[in-house]
């Protein structure tokens, strides 16, 4: 599986928006736009991108309280994109948890290159980014997961959910730590929909999903997966 990056473009400005979205999308990026604070709290949330791109002149929440609820849970790279110009303007903001800051108007080669930049603070390249145990085979660089050599499919959701237990193999991982990572603190706390994605990601690298050799579930407790014998 080779997943697409995915951006969630915060901008009310539609014109801005479709250039943005028009540009990364060449650039083999995946886009969802929020055109409110609201809207883009919302999909922070269920969407779990891996960039954030925020305008700050929001019409229903300043960009900046978007800033401090989306950093009392996530440490999703933000990238602030935004007509305000002053020194103290981009000081708040950085403070408040962007990770850069971007001032209209700007060019798409410069975009990209503080995406890649804030990709790599996320995810810097280390030689142990990779995650080996059996036939499994996790290489978080490249997002490439591999059953046997073969190349296995997931949606971004399961490789989400895959990945961030292969990140912290032998240990278990509790249902309400999971569902807040990967959903956020505005999600339902029914887990349902955690259990469904792992039934899921079990069909795809389980030869039995019914006698786990990957992913097994401590009842009541959460999940824990098999030790990374590249550790």
């Amino acid at each position: 599986m080779n997943t697409k990056i995915t951006v969630l473009l915060i901008e009310d400005d539609k014109s801005i928006s479709g250039f943005i979205t028009t540009s990364l999308e060449s650039n083999g990026y995946r886009v969802t736009s929020a055109l409110s604070g609201r809207e883009g709290l919302s999909l922070s949330a269920s969407l779990c991108p891996d960039v954030i791109l925020l305008d700050l002149g929001l019409p229903d929440i300043d960009g900046c309280e978007i800033l401090k609820q989306l950093r009392s849970w996530s440490s999703v790279p933000i990238i602030v994109i935004s007509a305000r110009s002053k020194e103290q303007d981009k000081v708040s903001a950085l403070d408040l948890g962007a990770d850069d800051y971007i001032t209209k108007p700007f060019g798409t080669a410069e975009l990209m290159a503080r995406i890649r930049t804030s990709l790599r603070h996320r995810h810097p390249v280390s030689p142990d980014r990779i995650y080996r145990a059996l036939d499994l085979e996790i290489n978080f660089e490249k997002r490439l997961i591999r059953l046997a050599g073969r190349e296995i499919h997931l949606t971004q959701i399961e490789y989400q959910l895959l990945t961030l237990l292969a990140e912290n193999s032998g240990r278990v991982l509790t249902y309400s730590y999971l569902m807040n990572a990967i959903w956020g603190p505005y999600m339902d706390s029914n887990n349902q929909i955690l259990r469904v994605n792992m039934a899921n990601i079990r069909r795809k690298i389980e030869k039995n999903p019914a006698q786990p050799q990957y992913v097994f579930t401590e009842i009541g407790i959460g999940y824990r997966m098999l030790e990374n014998e590249s550790s």
